[in-house]
Formats: structure tokens, sequence, C-alpha cells
């Protein structure tokens, strides 16, 4: 099974797939990471994302620091295999290293980016 999975994804040059996690219960978007194919594997295997971290150059489980897990309750691709969907629940509803609900949180408005999610916790006091 496993085989099939990662043969029907579309890595890029670097081995990396762009993965977005969604709260599967609102739908909004968590975050964008990359993952390779042992992330992918160690999702399916364990039930927690796994990523892969581009600038620390390894495997992490999201929330192996803070405790703010996901657990997948679904994955998905496109239809082009080259994206996976996520849709997870967030353990302590903080997503983004800033102790954010979302990365997602910066709006543009009157020609500047504008912070418009409170932060739920500090990030000092997570990491």
């Amino acid at each position: 099974m496993m085989k099939t999975l990662l043969s029907a994804l579309k890595f890029d040059e670097n081995g990396l797939i762009c993965t977005i996690a969604q709260d599967y219960k609102t739908g909004r978007v968590l975050m964008v990471a990359w993952a390779n194919q042992d992330a992918v594997q160690k999702t399916v295997e364990t039930g927690l994302a796994h990523y892969y971290s581009r600038s620390r150059n390894k495997l992490w489980c999201k929330g192996e620091e803070s405790g703010h897990l996901q657990k997948v309750k679904e994955i998905r691709t496109d239809c082009d295999g080259d994206t996976l969907l996520l849709q997870i629940e967030q353990v302590g509803g903080i997503a983004c290293h800033t102790g954010r609900e979302s990365c997602f949180y910066q709006v543009w408005q009157e020609n500047q980016w504008v912070a418009k999610d409170p932060v739920i916790k500090n990030p000092a006091d997570i990491y």
C-alpha cells in the first residue's frame, strides 16, 4: 500500500512535496510545509503529521517540541499529485510558531500587512 501511495505522488527535484495542513472541522488553512517520502510514510504510519524541514535539513513531527501535534484525519492529493492536503485536528489550537492558530494571520490592508489573529500563547512560553 505504501508503495502505491508514494508512487502516485509527484515529488519535486529535491524530493519534496508541498503539504497543506487544514483544520478538519473548520476548513481553515493552518500552515504549509514540505514533506519528503519519509515524512509521508511516517504520517501514514503514526497518524501524526510529519514534515521535512528545509532549514534544519531533517524530518520532524509537528509538535515534537511544542506539544502542538497534528492528528491526521484524512490525506488528500490534488489532481496532479504534486500537493498534499492533510485534514488535521490541531492539538492545543496552535499551528504557528508565533503562537497563533494559523500561519495565515496577516491581512493586506491599506498598503500594509496587519496581524489579525491573536497570539494564543507567547512563543517564549512554548519553545
